[in-house]
């Protein structure tokens, strides 16, 4: 049986922007297949770009956060906010960076009980607080950041992780975006 990959017609590949297409070619060279992602919001080119930097810019940045520690935080935040489409797919970024077949799943169920650093339970408390009560920050959060090492700057980091994929959990449940079947298995092996 097969799924519509969103509530929404995705676009046929051959007709977006140049720039687009040309992202969207690359992933699925990369990848060997294209995440849905992509063509669920390559209907809307301005916002997929504005979408895809900001994604990029907090994502792939060189900080102290591990790009594992980044989308840690993803999968911790979305599972809060039953996102599907971003559980399972960060989920299989998680496993394949942290080298660790069983951390997505952990984290996903109740990241508390994860086999985490103290230092990972911390940011994950600040995500989870900024992700579901963020008017609750104060400085005690950021003097309990600073005890593990963890500086303004990767609080900002963590912040901006757990705001950016609020909104991007709340759009994907409401377009209804399903997982591609491939992210299912990623980094299992």
């Amino acid at each position: 049986m097969s799924f519509p990959i969103s509530r929404f017609e995705p676009p046929v590949l051959a007709e977006l922007p140049a720039d687009i297409r040309s992202q969207i070619e690359t992933v699925h060279e990369k990848s060997g297949f294209v995440p849905n992602v992509f063509l669920a919001l390559a209907r809307r080119p301005a916002e997929f770009r504005a979408f895809m930097a900001y994604h990029d810019a907090l994502m792939d940045k060189e900080g102290n956060l591990s790009k594992a520690e980044r989308e840690m935080i993803v999968v911790t935040t979305s599972a809060a906010n039953q996102c599907q489409y971003c559980v399972i797919s960060h989920g299989a970024i998680l496993r394949i960076r942290a080298k660790n077949s069983l951390i997505a799943d952990q984290l996903a169920t109740n990241y508390r009980k994860a086999d985490i650093t103290e230092r990972q339970r911390v940011m994950l408390d600040f995500a989870m607080k900024v992700a579901e009560h963020a008017y609750e920050v104060s400085d005690s959060d950021f003097d309990q950041l600073a005890a593990v090492g963890l500086d303004q700057e990767d609080a900002w980091d963590i912040a901006a992780i757990a705001a950016f994929f609020g909104m991007s959990n709340r759009m994907a449940n409401m377009m209804n975006m399903r997982a591609n079947d491939e992210f299912y298995t990623l980094g299992r092996g």
